[in-house]
């Protein structure tokens, strides 16, 4: 129970049991998305294009035809190439609205799932009765105009005073950066060794492991009709090193990184109960939000007690599960996020499942298969969740997004019925203070002597060949810290053909730098 709320507003009516007075009751009514495929990219669409094709095809998925007229809320996922400024202005102008509270974001692969988690939570206490989430990107015909030597005339850039919904920290510290250590494809290959290496896995299992999930994903993104890669590929055709799939960052491939050259745009219509009624929005249409939280890790990558585990979400998920009464083996849809293969096999393990599971870990697809689209793939994979429970009315669904290296994380339990108890929101207060105060290895900046590899990647030019390493490096003391390896190609390569993990070595520094050097 949220406190007392006005009996005609907030009176919200279950389907069974006692009719009690609580907070109204959020819902999912509606769910938009498109991608833009076009012959010559002059006719390529612009995101806030994309968007408000998105936004109206999320109100015409509700079924009701005076949302406009009622939108208080407008919320957009800052886009990653093309930053408007004031999106949300720019496309509530499009779409003809006025709604009293418009949201821009800042960056982060979390932000759809927080701002639905945030949206319900508006709508449970009364702030807010019809709510628009949109976001787009169009990269891939910024890329294609670039080729051509053409300059994109979309839409300029609007200045507003308005502050970035969310953290506007950024990802990566400068120790991290220094080192080479700033890209997500690196970062998620450094946490994707450190998760092989402490549950003593070979090259071979854990690549058989991955190709498996990859393939599943694969499959999930082929049949969805939104999907940028519509196409099913086997494991040994994504896990294999071939010209068209060269490697990336050791252990990935081109085929198991996440693609943001993609145009795709996703919108979600969120109402309260009595709205939803009051527009005559149709039962079948309703999707129930049942709990949502928010974490965040250990900001840093190199702050973490351990590179492959994530506590912190450990934590608020048991707390979300026992919020809803329903364990792992309670949730038959899932939607965790798959930017890169760790992702979705780390937060399964989190969640209590074997990395290994043969449970589809995705119901869009996934960000190398379904595309991703900047900070807005999670829009997308809740449409997908949407479509799910609309048509598995007595299942629930789990969405985890995440953004950064694994640090700042929402979680959801979605139902195709009603929650007993009214939408909950999950105080992760407790856990964040834990996760704030969770001792690790001091980190230092420079570093002279002898040091252990714990974990590593490698990282591949265009060629193919092997460029540079990147370590984070463990030293005497219970310290750590980043490093990159020698410009040697016979030392990169003999970390693809060996663990590197656990491997002993001697760091050297100069100018800022660290380089390790294997014994």
């Amino acid at each position: 129970m949220r406190g007392t709320f006005d009996a005609a507003r907030d009176r919200v009516k279950f389907e069974r049991g006692e009719r009690d007075m609580i907070a109204p009751l959020p819902l999912l009514v509606g769910a938009g998305q498109v991608v833009d495929r076009p012959a010559e990219p002059r006719e390529g669409k612009e995101p806030l294009a994309l968007m408000e094709i998105a936004a109206r095809r999320a109100i015409d998925d509700a079924g009701a035809s005076r949302v406009l007229d009622r939108l208080d809320t407008l919320a957009v996922v800052t886009n990653v190439f093309h930053d408007y400024g004031d999106t949300a202005t720019l496309l509530a102008e499009r779409l003809g609205v006025r709604p009293a509270r418009r949201l821009v974001t800042t960056w982060g692969g979390n932000t759809p799932q927080s701002l639905v988690n945030h949206l319900c939570d508006e709508i449970a206490a009364g702030r807010s009765e019809l709510a628009l989430v949109a976001g787009a990107e169009a990269v891939a015909t910024i890329r294609a105009l670039g080729k051509a030597g053409l300059t994109p005339d979309w839409t300029p850039h609007r200045d507003t005073d308005v502050p970035r919904w969310g953290d506007m920290r950024a990802g990566t510290s400068d120790l991290e950066s220094r080192h080479g250590a700033r890209e997500a494809y690196v970062t998620f290959a450094l946490i994707e060794n450190a998760f092989r290496a402490a549950r003593g896995l070979s090259f071979e299992a854990a690549m058989r492991e991955i190709g498996a999930f990859a393939e599943r994903a694969s499959a999930t993104a082929a049949k969805n009709p939104y999907a940028w890669f519509p196409e099913a590929k086997s494991a040994a055709t994504l896990t294999t090193v071939a010209p068209n799939n060269r490697m990336v960052a050791f252990p990935y491939p081109k085929y198991l990184n996440a693609i943001m050259d993609v145009n795709q745009g996703g919108a979600l219509l969120l109402a309260s109960e009595a709205a939803a009624r009051r527009l005559g929005i149709a039962a079948d249409r309703w999707v129930y939000p049942w709990a949502g939280a928010d974490v965040t890790e250990a900001w840093f990558l190199t702050d973490r007690a351990a590179i492959h585990e994530i506590p912190g979400t450990r934590r608020a998920a048991a707390a979300l599960f026992e919020t809803v009464g329903r364990g792992i083996d309670g949730i038959a849809h899932l939607e965790l996020y798959s930017c890169f293969p760790i992702a979705p096999r780390l937060s399964a393990t989190t969640l209590g499942l074997d990395p290994a599971t043969p449970r589809p870990l995705t119901a869009a697809g996934g960000l190398p298969w379904f595309g991703g689209p900047g900070n807005n793939y999670v829009t997308h994979g809740l449409a997908a969740l949407v479509a799910a429970l609309r048509a598995d009315r007595g299942a629930l669904a789990l969405a985890h997004a995440l953004g950064w290296s694994c640090t700042k994380h929402s979680l959801a339990v979605l139902g195709g019925a009603p929650p007993p108890n009214g939408w909950r929101r999950v105080d992760t207060k407790d856990v964040q203070t834990w996760v704030d105060t969770q001792p690790h290895p001091a980190v230092v900046a420079e570093a002279s002597g002898p040091a252990t590899i714990e974990t590593y990647t490698v990282v591949h030019g265009r060629d193919g060949a092997p460029e540079r390493g990147v370590v984070i490096a463990r030293l005497p003391g219970e310290r750590r810290t980043m490093a990159a390896l020698p410009q040697s190609r016979d030392v990169l390569e003999s970390l693809e053909r060996a663990e590197g993990v656990g491997r002993t070595g001697r760091l050297t520094s100069a100018d800022g730098r660290n380089v390790f050097d294997p014994a």
